[in-house]
Parts: C-alpha cells; sequence; structure tokens
C-alpha cells in the first residue's frame, strides 16, 4: 500500500480558455478528435508506426507528432513534443510547462479476445509504460483504453500491479471493474472496451455518459454512393461525385450520416473545423471479386457469415460487430477481415467502415485499403472518445468555448506514403521502428483488385 498523495485542482482563473492534452499510442487519431470534439487541444502525439504517425500529421496539422516508441520516451521528451504543439496552436500564449490530461490505448493484442491473449505478450508491458509515463509527466487528469480482456482472470497481476501503481501517484480512478459497449454511445458497431479514468483528486472522474439512441448500420451508411459507379476508384480512394449523387448526400436523412457528412452541427462539438471539399467522397478504393465470390456473398443473408471466407454480412437494422485491425508489419501484415455491404455483394470501404466508427467524413486514412483498415479497426471510436473527455472536463473544472476558424487538412501526400518514405518524413528513429516480417499473401477471396496494395506501401 502507500500514501495518497492529495493534489488540489487549480483554480479555473489560473488556466487556459482549453486544457492541454497528449495523446499516447495515438494511432490516426481517434482518441485525439474526440479529445478535440470535447474542448480540448491535442498539442502533441506519439505514434511508433511511421505510417500511422504521418496520417495523423494530416488530419492534425497544429498537433506535433513524436514518431517514437512510447517506451523507449522519457517525461522530458513528451513535454518538449507538447511545448511546441502548444506554440504552434497559441504562436502568443507562455507554454504553461504542464498537462491537463495524457490520453492512450496501449496495444491491446495481448489482451485481445480477437488473438491468442497471451500472458507474456511483450505488448502487454506497454500498459506498464502507459503508468510510466502518467506517474512522470503527472497530468492533472488521464484516460486509459483497453480491450475488455484486460479484466480478464490471466491479467490480475499485470492489472492490479497498474492501477496501484496509478493510485500511490495520488489518482482516484473509475472505470477499474466493468467494461463498456461504444453501442452506448451513439456508435453503430458492438465494440467492448475498459476505460480508465484517473484524476489528481479525492474524488475519482464520473463514468462516461451513455445516449439512449441506437444507430443502425443502414443510417451510418446513408449518403455514401457505391464504389462500382466510379471507374476512378479502381486505382484511387477519393472521386468527385457526379451531381446525382451529391444531390443523394444532400437529401440524408439520418441525423448520425448528416452530422459526419457535414450537413449538421454535432451538438456541443468544440473541434476546429477542417476545411474540406464535401463533394468529393475519401477512402473509397473499390475491392473487386471473382464471381464465385460475388455469388457466394449473394447467398448470405443479412447478419450471417459466409461459410467459405468467414465474413459475415452487415445487417441493415442494427449494429456492426467489432472491426478488426489485422497484424501491422511486425506481426506479418495479416489482412483485416472486412465485413460483406448489407446491400452490394463486397467487402466494405474504408469510409463505410469509418461512418461504423463514428469519424466524420473530413478525417482521412491512408490511400491503401489495408493501412485504411488497419487505421480504423485499430483506433477509439470518437464517440467514445469524447464521451469520456467530458468526464475529465468535470474533473478539472472546465468549461471550454466552441472554435469557429477552420483549419486546414495537411499535405494527402501524407497520406499515400510508404513505410519507408513515411520513416524520413516523420523523423522516425530506426531502432524504434517494429521489425517487418514476411508479408503473408492477401486473402484472394476477399480482394481481387488487380492494382496491388502493396505498391503503395
Amino acid at each position: 500500500m502507500c500514501d495518497r498523495l492529495g493534489v488540489s485542482v487549480p483554480s479555473v482563473r489560473a488556466r487556459l480558455a482549453r486544457p492541454v492534452v497528449v495523446d499516447l499510442f495515438a494511432g490516426a487519431g481517434g482518441m485525439s478528435l474526440g479529445f478535440e470534439q470535447a474542448g480540448f487541444d491535442v498539442v502533441a502525439a506519439v505514434e511508433y508506426d511511421p505510417v500511422h504517425a504521418a496520417t495523423h500529421a494530416f488530419n492534425f496539422p497544429q498537433c506535433e507528432v513524436l514518431c517514437r516508441d512510447v517506451s523507449k520516451l522519457s517525461a522530458a521528451d513528451v513535454l518538449a513534443a507538447a511545448e511546441r504543439g502548444f506554440k504552434r496552436i497559441h504562436p502568443r500564449v507562455p507554454w504553461p510547462g504542464r498537462l491537463d490530461a495524457v490520453v492512450g490505448g496501449p496495444p491491446c493484442q495481448g489482451f485481445s479476445a480477437g488473438g491468442k491473449r497471451e500472458q507474456n505478450d511483450e505488448r502487454n508491458d506497454l500498459l506498464l509504460h502507459f503508468v510510466r509515463m502518467v506517474e512522470e509527466l503527472r497530468p492533472q487528469t488521464f484516460c486509459l483504453e483497453n480491450v475488455s480482456g484486460l479484466l480478464e482472470g490471466k491479467f490480475d497481476r499485470v492489472r492490479e500491479a497498474s492501477f496501484e501503481r496509478l493510485r500511490c501517484a495520488g489518482y482516484s480512478l473509475s472505470g477499474v471493474e466493468k467494461a463498456v459497449n461504444s453501442l452506448d454511445f451513439g456508435v453503430p458497431q458492438s465494440r467492448r472496451r475498459v476505460i480508465v479514468l484517473g484524476a489528481l483528486s479525492d474524488s475519482a472522474p464520473v463514468r462516461p455518459a451513455s445516449v439512449e439512441d441506437r444507430v443502425t448500420v443502414e443510417e451510418a451508411l446513408e449518403g455514401l454512393p457505391s464504389p462500382a459507379g466510379y471507374q476512378e476508384l479502381l486505382n484511387s480512394d477519393e472521386v468527385k461525385l457526379r451531381r446525382r449523387d451529391v444531390e443523394h448526400r444532400i437529401s440524408i436523412t439520418s441525423a448520425y450520416a448528416r452530422v459526419l457528412a457535414g450537413l449538421d452541427a454535432l451538438p456541443g462539438d468544440k473541434s476546429r473545423p477542417r476545411v474540406w471539399d464535401p463533394s468529393r467522397v475519401t477512402g473509397f478504393r473499390y475491392t473487386l471479386h471473382t464471381e464465385e465470390t460475388v455469388e457466394r456473398f449473394a447467398r448470405t443473408a443479412l447478419g450471417a457469415v459466409e461459410p467459405k471466407s468467414r465474413l459475415y454480412r452487415l445487417p441493415l437494422d442494427g449494429p456492426a460487430r467489432t472491426l478488426r485491425a489485422g497484424t501491422g508489419s511486425e506481426r506479418g501484415s495479416h489482412t483485416s477481415p472486412r465485413p460483406i455491404h448489407p446491400c452490394e455483394n463486397r467487402v466494405i470501404t474504408v469510409r463505410e467502415a469509418a461512418r461504423l466508427h463514428g469519424y466524420p467524413d473530413w478525417f482521412r486514412f491512408h490511400t491503401t485499403n489495408w493501412h485504411g483498415h488497419r487505421q480504423v479497426g485499430n483506433s477509439v471510436p470518437p464517440p467514445l472518445a469524447r464521451a469520456a473527455a467530458v468526464s475529465l472536463l468535470g474533473s478539472l473544472g472546465y468549461s471550454p468555448s466552441a472554435l469557429r476558424s477552420a483549419v486546414p487538412l495537411g499535405d494527402v501526400s501524407l497520406l499515400r506514403l510508404s513505410r519507408t518514405k513515411a520513416q524520413l518524413v516523420v523523423d522516425a528513429l530506426t531502432e524504434e521502428l517494429p521489425a517487418a516480417r514476411t508479408r503473408k499473401p492477401r486473402d484472394r477471396e476477399q480482394d481481387h483488385s488487380p492494382f496491388s496494395e502493396t505498391q503503395f506501401g
């Protein structure tokens, strides 16, 4: 046991207009987006995969992206990056020298029901490195996200050791015993996750507030055209919509889809508006299948699993199952299993997966299907992250204001980089990169495109 450290929260008057947060294990930026929408300034993000780091830099051009392995970082490294990002966002405001929040979802495959759930998986140690960063940085609050498998008995040792260290550092914790489901936060996808919140206070943060309304797959995908109607999407992930598809998009009736399409404002959104072209659809690279595969997909009922490929078909009147990410280059580069579209005999596009995850249509992913689906499947659904962020605002005593001035997105070339080129662009350290294994052949039942994804990275 240990003595509690009584740490009082500074007065609201002594603070900035918006709290400052750093995102560890940031990926493409699902957690970052949710926290920005709640009113946080995401000043720095740490991500060791250079392709994902480049995608984060595209979507959050004011954020300082540090392409590093968290296990090799010190608090000084993170604070230096945070200061650079803060000065980019607030060029005339003195750097406060401290963080209001540290957030992150350490790689969870060692705990995941979708993997082998190995007790000795080296990725389990990254949970302890998140704890170490909280101990060293001493933010006023933190948010730790992980899979529900973390609560299993076989992981009692690493889990309880982590929580005890956080308590010894003075943090009051909530969410340590029960997982939440993204369905309860307005996401049209069943995705159970552990969300642990902490505050340097005698009172733990309140649990994220759920919503009553459930969103269906049909509502989530409304307004997106069929990629089969655009020949350009065989070798590109974006296309300018024809007039009829623009009109179809404008006439969306689903409240959920209207927000993601940018037709209506997200209630309470306090993020920085992005400059984008709503007449173009992105993340829409088309996947071709053989006639035999198309016929098998056609025989698969909504909500059922296709026997040969083991891919399941999305329902229309309910949510999606958990979207999977596949594996990175260090684990053999296995393609994620993509669901079959509910109305077309093909697997879904990256944009359709993003809709099922709660990403707005302006948010972009790597232009290849392999990287793009990994980025969606690995990320925290932004609506769930936003709910957690709102809870931390209560512990911090903040009520940040909305922002009106729009910021442009980054250079689109950041989304087309191979792993090698991305490493150079984001100044990754070679010795900290994930070691690539030989990539196995793609699942030919799933992707028969004549345009190999590997040529694009």
